[in-house]
């Protein structure tokens, strides 16, 4: 189990914006994240309150980019930079986050390497029910 602190400086999310509390497991092609920010009362992406389920991609491209920083500090490199460029099969099971119960847990599994572009298949769930899932693509800069 990583925790925060672990993980906090090879990324480039801070303060608030670094959603993700620990890493359960991880190694070459997948990493589980875990986080109960989607209920803080002050989360950064909340509007009126409320945090809605499309933020669940957030949550699964800061997953990939802790993923990619801890194979690159493995390797005695840092994370190159790069963008979120899209997602696709998006699916929403939930309208909103922040009343889901308990942990969301994050699953994110490298599908495709090219350089320093990435695709990820993705999934967020909690309470043992899948909240979100889809792919997301990568792009260095």
């Amino acid at each position: 189990m990583l925790e925060r602190e672990a993980f906090i400086d090879l990324i480039p999310h801070a303060g608030p914006m670094c959603l993700i509390e620990r890493v359960a497991h991880w190694d070459d092609g997948q990493l589980r994240a875990l986080s109960a920010s989607h209920r803080a009362s002050d989360h950064p992406l909340a509007r009126d309150g409320r945090l809605a389920a499309v933020h669940a991609l957030e949550y699964a491209a800061q997953a990939m980019a802790i993923h990619g920083a801890l194979l690159a500090a493995r390797d005695g490199a840092a994370l190159p930079p790069g963008f979120l460029a899209g997602a696709r099969r998006l699916r929403l099971a939930v309208t909103r986050l922040d009343d889901q119960p308990g942990e969301l847990v994050i699953d994110v599994e490298r599908q495709f390497v090219s350089g320093g572009d990435l695709i990820y298949g993705f999934t967020v769930a909690a309470a043992a029910t899948t909240l979100a899932t889809g792919t997301a693509t990568v792009v260095a800069r």
